[in-house]
């Protein structure tokens, strides 16, 4: 176990059922906020720059000293991070607080005096490590930091999307509630273990939460999360498995910015496997300049995610911050979801600098106060261009109006993958196209559609949208719901492209 200053332990066996009762006793109380009581004024007032100047020494990593599978780091509180977060070792037998010292920490030029820390003030996070890309070398694998928030990565991964454990009010009138993971008990690994395993208690105003975590490192990196969410009182909008992204700019965005790079994201579409099987591509866009959802119905659903599928350097351009290596978030249901929909929210934004798409599975029915609802899931962080399943795909979307037709707008979609490579160019596939008004009539029709084979393979399919009536207007529009896909016969050969458009 950790040695340090007035450590503490308990004979307990720590699982899900054990931090299932925390859990559950924690919502028969009225909430408390957590506080920073314990926190000392110059930890509260701690700069960016001097928050990011404290470092955790890495000869103090938890269960290195034991040449241990994975490692255990843990966060600084201060800066913005003040509410405290209490960190937990644990095994079959036992468990121990990990008690706050600034011996884990260098802190670096910036902070000129600091006083005594009592060691109840608790971490602002963790940091879990494992050997992803080389032998014997500890990379960080996944990171609890802020609220219920975590990103993870597979080889060869940069952090970009992030995952959270649960979205309460999300993008409804009035402030949003952000649940926080108030304790973790890490369970310490045995000799040669491909998998690392934790749990969570979650609370806020108006749920607790008790979460089990096992998470196996690889090329994709896979956490398995298991929860019970107990409701203190009834929410608007509950979101199991919620992740938040960033998209600037692609190849099909018409709100153009001053910037040398093609394109600029985190992700670039949102990816949907339906309990029917089928799978649905929807771009992502930061052209309206407004917040938009965007919802897609379903009785049961087998996965989704936001994904980043192009990843060419060519299309990305950047060499510091390395877009092309930022993963794609994948959830796989491991219980029966049922009638509910997948919310997608698009934030408009002027910069790369904050996470503005969210996506989540709102279940259709919210749990009433003092019930609780059992979910688990799947992640893989990974960079499998098409993780909704193998076979064709959108590989990209593009629009423009030429200046000689102004009342006609072409829409462009190119399909790659599966059953098309097969396909010759002189017996082309169907194109399936339909529109629908979001609201109001509609007032657009497709002329002009053909379906090509391109030099290196993909098949484009390329329609006009103009209006329905004779010398009307693409203005007079209102925003239309666009869909494509390429079928042979009976058989559909790719995913179903589905987009927002304004004429």
């Amino acid at each position: 176990m950790v040695s340090g200053p007035a450590q503490t332990w308990e004979r307990v066996n720590v699982d899900f059922g054990y931090v299932g009762d925390k859990a559950k006793e924690l919502a028969s109380k009225p909430y408390q906020a957590p506080g920073s009581g314990n926190m000392p004024q110059w930890m509260k007032d701690l700069t960016y720059d001097q928050y990011r100047d404290i470092r955790f020494r890495q000869g103090k990593s938890l269960w290195a000293a034991d040449n241990l599978p994975f490692r255990l780091q843990l966060f600084h509180p201060g800066y913005l991070f003040k509410e405290p977060v209490t960190v937990n070792e644990c095994s079959a037998t036992h468990s121990q607080q990990i008690r706050f010292t600034p011996e884990f920490f260098d802190y670096g030029s910036l902070i000129k005096e600091r006083g005594e820390v009592p060691p109840e003030v608790g971490y602002a996070g963790v940091r879990m490590l494992a050997p992803l890309n080389h032998e014997g070398v500890f990379d960080e694998m996944i990171v609890f930091q802020g609220a219920s928030y975590w990103r993870a990565l597979g080889k060869e991964q940069r952090y970009g999307i992030s995952a959270r454990g649960l979205a309460v009010d999300t993008g409804l009138d009035g402030p949003e509630e952000f649940p926080v993971f108030r304790e973790f008990w890490l369970r310490k690994p045995e000799t040669g273990a491909k998998s690392l395993e934790w749990f969570a208690l979650m609370d806020s105003p108006s749920v607790t939460g008790a979460y089990w975590f096992t998470a196996t490192p690889g090329d994709e990196t896979e956490v398995l999360v298991r929860a019970v969410v107990h409701a203190r009182r009834e929410v608007r909008r509950f979101g199991i498995a919620p992740m938040s992204s960033m998209f600037w700019f692609g190849e099909n965005s018409r709100r153009r910015f001053d910037d040398l790079r093609p394109e600029v994201h985190d992700s670039d579409g949102l990816a949907i496997r339906m309990g029917s099987g089928e799978r649905i591509w929807r771009p992502l866009c930061n052209d309206s300049g407004r917040l938009d959802f965007s919802f897609f119905g379903m009785d049961g659903i087998a996965g989704f995610g936001l994904v980043q599928r192009d990843r060419r350097l060519a299309a990305l351009e950047d060499d510091e911050v390395h877009y092309q290596d930022r993963p794609t978030l994948w959830i796989e249901p491991l219980n029966n979801w049922r009638n509910g929909r997948v919310m997608l929210m698009e934030i408009p934004t002027a910069h790369e600098l904050s996470d503005n798409v969210v996506a989540m599975w709102e279940p259709a029915e919210v749990p009433k106060a003092g019930a609780a609802l059992a979910f688990a899931y799947r992640q893989k962080w990974t960079k499998n261009p098409d993780p909704a399943a193998a076979g064709g795909h959108v590989v990209a979307t593009r629009t423009g109006v030429h200046e000689w037709e102004p009342e006609r707008r072409t829409v462009v979609v190119e399909f790659a993958g599966g059953r098309l490579a097969e396909i010759e160019a002189a017996k082309p596939p169907a194109a399936v196209v339909s529109l629908a008004a979001v609201c109001g009539e509609l007032k657009i029709k497709v002329d002009n559609q053909s379906v090509q084979r391109m030099d290196d393979g993909r098949w484009r399919v390329s329609m006009r949208l103009a209006p329905v009536k004779e010398g009307g207007k693409l203005a007079d529009s209102s925003e239309i719901e666009m869909r494509c896909s390429l079928k042979a016969g009976d058989d559909y050969l790719t995913e179903t492209w589905a987009y927002r458009i304004k004429p």
